[in-house]
């Protein structure tokens, strides 16, 4: 082709130009991300197939309308997912232990009266359950934190907005980043998929926006993690170390990398093993 012409054919984008994906290919991509992550927005689906949002919209009706999946308040999720592999129920046995001594030991930190902001992870839920007698204001999306606090006369509870993620025990989506957008507590108490010197991850994208939310309202931010999280990689970045004022962890974490972060100035918590039984 004489170089003029691949001059020409680059300005008006025909020379080796990329093939866009059919209607039935973004479909299939759009349903099969879903597969993976369970709930994703509009803009989160828009990136992932380069497509208009205005044309995600189109193809989640289409999709919806043969069952594959739920349109939600800007997003969507899916119908049936892969597994109950991620469900609050099935992770919340995994380390009971170990949890059930986090949540102990990162009770202590709180003072009477504090409001605190309680991530929905099955560990951030142990914290919860020794708070009762601080008296706290709790703010949180989580379901089961809610549940247990309904009737609760020492805790002035404050439930996020958003669309119910039933099998996550979660308020999730847009609504649930605002409320959280407008609030100012003492403390955060977060939970991450993993952590390495390169900061917090976390395995579902959904919850990245609503977790940055939460812990921008905090004054302080304390993560909740147990060993299995430490060295780990999650999907989704989260955040670097310098968000993070506090963790706390079990006796099994590992001594290498607690150090690291200790000499980053981070404040490392070991829970005592045994005080979770």
């Amino acid at each position: 082709m004489p170089r003029v012409n691949i001059y020409l054919a680059k300005y008006f984008n025909i020379y080796q130009s990329p093939a866009r994906m059919t209607a039935e290919e973004r479909k299939h991509r759009i349903e099969s991300y879903l597969q993976e992550v369970e709930f994703a927005s509009l803009e989160e689906l828009s990136k992932h197939v380069e497509a208009s949002i205005s044309t995600v919209r189109r193809d989640l009706t289409v999709l919806e309308a043969a069952g594959n999946l739920k349109r939600t308040h800007g997003g969507a999720r899916i119908v049936t997912p892969k597994s109950d592999e991620f469900a609050f129920s099935a992770r919340d046995t995994h380390q009971l232990d170990e949890k059930e001594a986090i949540g102990r030991a990162c009770a202590e930190l709180i003072l009477p009266n504090q409001s605190v902001i309680i991530d929905a992870g099955t560990t951030a839920f142990h914290v919860a359950k020794f708070l009762e007698d601080k008296s706290p204001q709790i703010v949180t999306n989580s379901l089961p934190v809610a549940n247990l606090y309904s009737s609760a006369g020492k805790v002035e509870l404050v439930l996020s907005g958003g669309v119910i993620y039933p099998r996550l025990g979660v308020l999730v989506g847009p609504l649930a980043v605002e409320a959280f957008s407008k609030i100012h507590a003492d403390v955060a108490v977060m939970s991450a998929g993993g952590i390495t010197l390169e900061g917090l991850t976390n395995s579902h994208s959904l919850l990245i926006d609503l977790q940055l939310a939460m812990m921008r309202a905090a004054h302080k931010v304390i993560f909740c993690l147990d060993h299995t999280k430490f060295g780990r990689r999650s999907v989704s970045a989260l955040c670097d170390l310098s968000k993070v004022h506090a963790i706390v962890t079990d006796s099994k974490a590992p001594t290498e990398l607690v150090g690291q972060l200790r000499a980053q100035g981070i404040e490392v918590i070991v829970a005592p093993a045994g005080d979770g039984v």
